[in-house]
């Protein structure tokens, strides 16, 4: 047995020199392997219940196999106990409580056991393996990496790494690009996951991050840090946008993209299947942004709402396709790059749009403030939209409309003032009528027109309230102030009219912020806490009896 195990030194340490070297992991983790595969086989000989150990010299190979037992009074488990007098022959001098190592004489692995070491061995190698890759792969994401396709399975082109394996799934191919076992193929590595079958490293070359790599790798400028690329949208396969901007102004960011006759950008258009690239100089200034993010079409003006993300684009009639591109594909890509929605209408259909705003806006404020038609023209074209606006807005700005005095200007604040009454008692009405407690109306930031959709939603009560989320209440986004053009007259700062918006929020059409919404819910919540010390000191009377 001896000889057996002396002759299979040699050998074994140069399987585990091997493994280690052919599958790139510690030669400890190999040998631990062994070990555990040993100990596996040993409790099949001596029986499983004992507490076998294994220890295999890395630098020998000798094999060293022992059974460790507990000294106590009286054994209960005859595998893993010995009494004291037991002990003292195995171990002089031992004590009860001392743990003692029983050596036990090497095993000879038969057909069986040997093949069930090779599956313990080869499982504890693999998850090593696995380990080992997702350690090489975990902090390479945004990385462009170079492989060759393996395979094409439902779609999704499984991608050789050396290393490890990559797959670029169906929806992060470029469309209509045809993937070939054995080509070599780039890809932008996106995500690493660890999962049960080892870490799974996500590819894509659609990601709007892989053409800005790609161009990285083209334009040294880019490389260096003196060229930024600010942001870029990508419709794979078809058309891209990319906004460039130089921290040199000795150096045009576009032409140093473009490079000497085109060669630089062609190459990222070819290693993208001929997708189109529109290179835009990056500004500061959203509307100027817009404008050259909408090229090659002209834009007659840009109406900005920043908060709410939303700009207005007005483009001549003859623009207005180029403007939308094929399918909606230029705005869409602009919108991308720009991070607003763009709504495009033509000089005709602003002018319509104006027209019946100034309509509707004066024939408000000609029936809510009883003036005639001449006086309520003339609030909308000095920028006036609501009543808040009249009624809220600094007496000396009324006053200095060209024909209004402050006796006109206390006037109409006045009756501002009592048609936003009428209103608010008009939904007061309502409000109650719908069942809504008043209890609601203590609550901050809420109008009675307010709690008149909350009743119609089915919230009446505090608790009905305090149920909510804050993203249930409102809308996640709050409308800009509309402000007038400087050259119309003094700028006015109030609220905007409210636009229909996230429709996840109850009261998402009155534009109120998240810090509003959340005073809301908390208010509401507030009874929840202040029953709380009543409910303890009801608990402690009851233990005190």
């Amino acid at each position: 047995m001896a000889s057996a195990i002396s002759a299979n030194k040699a050998e074994l340490l140069a399987i585990a020199n091997s493994v280690a070297s052919e599958k790139m992991i510690d030669k400890a983790i190999v040998i631990e392997a062994m070990e555990e595969a040993i100990q596996k086989s040993a409790r099949n000989r001596y029986g499983a219940e004992n507490d076998i150990r294994a220890k295999l010299d890395p630098m020998t190979g000798d094999l060293r196999l022992w059974r460790v037992v507990e000294v106590v009074e009286e054994v209960e488990d005859y595998f893993k106990q010995v009494d004291l007098a037991q002990g003292e022959k195995l171990q002089p001098g031992a004590k009860v409580g001392d743990y003692i190592v029983d050596p036990l004489p090497p095993v000879d692995l038969g057909r069986i056991d040997a093949q069930s070491a090779k599956q313990v061995i080869f499982q504890k190698v693999r998850d090593a393996e696995r380990e080992r890759q997702f350690e090489e792969f975990k902090d390479r994401a945004g990385e462009v990496i170079t492989g060759v396709i393996k395979s094409v399975e439902f779609g999704h082109v499984i991608v050789n790494l050396g290393r490890a394996e990559g797959v670029i799934r169906r929806d992060q191919q470029i469309p209509r690009e045809a993937a070939r076992v054995g080509e070599r193929v780039r890809a932008l590595i996106t995500k690493v996951e660890r999962n049960n079958r080892g870490p799974q490293i996500l590819l894509s070359r659609a990601h709007p991050d892989f053409m800005k790599s790609l161009f990285a790798q083209e334009v040294p400028e880019i490389y260096d840090n003196i060229i930024e690329i600010k942001a870029a949208a990508r419709d794979p396969g078809s058309r891209a946008k990319i906004g460039v901007i130089s921290r040199d102004s000795s150096i045009d960011p576009v032409g140093a993209c473009v490079g000497m006759k085109g060669s630089r950008v062609q190459a990222v258009v070819q290693e993208l299947q001929g997708e189109k690239i529109d290179i835009i100089p990056w500004s500061e200034d959203t509307a100027t942004f817009v404008v050259n993010a909408l090229q090659p079409a002209t834009v007659s003006r840009v109406v900005l709402d920043e908060e709410e993300g939303r700009i207005e684009v007005v483009v001549p009639d003859d623009q207005l396709s180029l403007a939308i591109g094929r399918r909606g594909q230029n705005v869409r890509l602009a919108s991308q790059l720009t991070g607003h929605q763009i709504d495009i209408m033509t000089d005709e259909e602003a002018s319509t749009k104006r027209q019946k705003e100034f309509a509707e806006r004066s024939k408000m404020f000609e029936e809510e403030l009883d003036v005639d038609e001449t006086l309520s023209q003339l609030l909308v074209a000095e920028g006036f939209a609501e009543l808040e606006e009249v009624a809220y807005v600094e007496i000396e700005e009324l006053a200095a409309i060209e024909g209004f005095d402050e006796e006109l200007a206390e006037e109409l604040q006045s009756r501002a003032a009592e048609a936003i009454e009428r209103h608010e008692e008009a939904a007061r009405v309502q409000r109650r009528e719908l069942g809504v407690e008043d209890d609601l109306a203590e609550l901050p930031h809420l109008t009675e027109a307010m709690l008149v959709v909350l009743g119609k939603a089915g919230i009446k009560t505090l608790d009905d309230l305090a149920d909510l989320a804050t993203d249930e209440l409102i809308a996640k986004k709050r409308e800009a102030p509309r402000r007038r053009n400087p050259e119309a007259g003094p700028q006015l700062k109030r609220a905007a009219p409210q636009r229909e918006q996230d429709k996840g929020g109850v009261l998402g059409e009155f534009g109120l912020s998240e810090e509003q919404g959340n005073e809301i819910i908390m208010a509401a919540r507030a009874h929840w806490f202040d029953d709380e010390p009543d409910q303890q000191e009801a608990a402690d009377a009851d233990s005190e009896q």
